[in-house]
């Protein structure tokens, strides 16, 4: 979703948001250094494949999706990441892996980390490497409806998701 896209979706709805730009960065936690923002405060998306159907994980940019406890709340009999090839097309206005959370507009199905609801904001890509949103979280849970479960472990260096 370009920007444009998703300030119009925003705009038509009357959410408040603010637009962050920065310098290029691939990574959640390199975005949120040059954002001077804390990781636990920058959601990362996560496509993901739940029982074969492409889901989207919104976990803090400092965590790791944790498949055992998505598997468990989704209650599905396989849960696996999704690689960049298998989900490139189902993104075409974003730019590779810089999608914004909203599965809503993209026939996905949404789960976020409980702790992500624990402040008032969110922030995240938007749908370039070079833009943030920052919006209520109280509007991205109306909007989204997103299933709001644990799913997040620590960030382990040795480890990527």
């Amino acid at each position: 979703m370009s920007l444009p896209r998703l300030k119009e979706f925003l705009d038509s709805r009357g959410i408040k948001y603010v637009v962050i730009s920065h310098s290029v960065a691939y990574t959640a936690q390199g975005i949120a250094a040059l954002a001077h923002i804390p990781g636990q405060e920058l959601a990362k998306t996560v496509v993901t494949k739940i029982d074969g159907r492409f889901a989207m994980v919104v976990v803090p940019a400092s965590r790791l999706v944790d498949l055992a406890l998505l598997r468990a709340a989704t209650r599905s009999n396989t849960v696996e990441l999704a690689s960049e090839m298998e989900f490139q097309n189902k993104f075409p206005d974003c730019e590779k892996g810089a999608m914004p959370p909203f599965g809503n507009l993209y026939d996905m199905d949404v789960f976020a980390d409980e702790s992500l609801s624990q402040d008032k904001e969110i922030a995240f890509n938007a749908g370039s490497h070079r833009e943030l949103i920052r919006l209520a979280w109280d509007d991205f849970e109306r909007l989204v409806k997103p299933t709001v479960v644990r799913l997040a472990r620590a960030l382990k260096a040795d480890k990527a998701a």
